[in-house]
């Protein structure tokens, strides 16, 4: 490995972000998916929980929507909504869901400088009542047009831009955020077996 890209790929590290991580539940095309890794390693999510409860297990992603992305990303599979939101609550302090509810906060009303997972459900049937029920809220998008709704991509790009603001604000990209341990797990990973921390 190239010092340059050394340099690069520890750079990407120092940004990830280990308090804010993306669900997409039952979630059926494989180029949504990619194309929301895609986004989520634009703005330093390294862990993606994705939840299959009514469809089977995706066997591949859409390589060319995510241009490579699933290789610096950590993907958990879960099967189970309960053991899913088990894991997720040891690892992030609120869960919420997209969900047109008439209790759901809108988007800009979401602090993002605290730790959060966010949940984006199918893309006919939204999230399913038994996550809501094991949530900690619905969230929207405020939309000004007839249809009340975004492709689950664009959706999650719009709410994860929003976070990368008030992060950015906030000074949360000016210090590591994962632990010292994660981030040399995930050098090794990527391929830097000699480098020090």
């Amino acid at each position: 490995m190239t010092a340059e890209r050394s340099e690069k790929l520890l750079r990407v590290l120092s940004k990830r972000q280990s308090n804010l991580t993306v669900v997409m539940e039952n979630v059926q095309d494989p180029h949504n998916i990619s194309a929301v890794m895609r986004t989520c390693d634009a703005v330093g999510i390294q862990d993606i929980y994705i939840l299959n409860t009514k469809i089977p297990r995706h066997k591949k992603f859409g390589a060319k929507s995510s241009s490579s992305a699933l290789k610096w990303l950590t993907i958990h599979q879960f099967n189970n909504s309960e053991e899913c939101c088990a894991v997720l609550r040891k690892n992030y302090k609120t869960i919420l869901t997209t969900h047109l509810s008439s209790d759901a906060i809108g988007l800009h009303d979401i602090d993002f400088t605290e730790s959060i997972a966010l949940v984006f459900g199918n893309e006919h049937e939204g999230v399913t009542e038994e996550v809501r029920a094991l949530a900690d809220g619905n969230f929207i998008i405020p939309q000004m047009g007839i249809i009340q709704s975004l492709n689950i991509s664009v959706a999650c790009a719009v709410t994860i831009y929003e976070a990368l603001r008030q992060k950015t604000n906030a000074g949360h990209y000016n210090s590591i955020s994962l632990p010292k341990d994660r981030m040399e797990l995930l050098m090794n990973e990527w391929g830097f077996e000699n480098e020090e921390l």
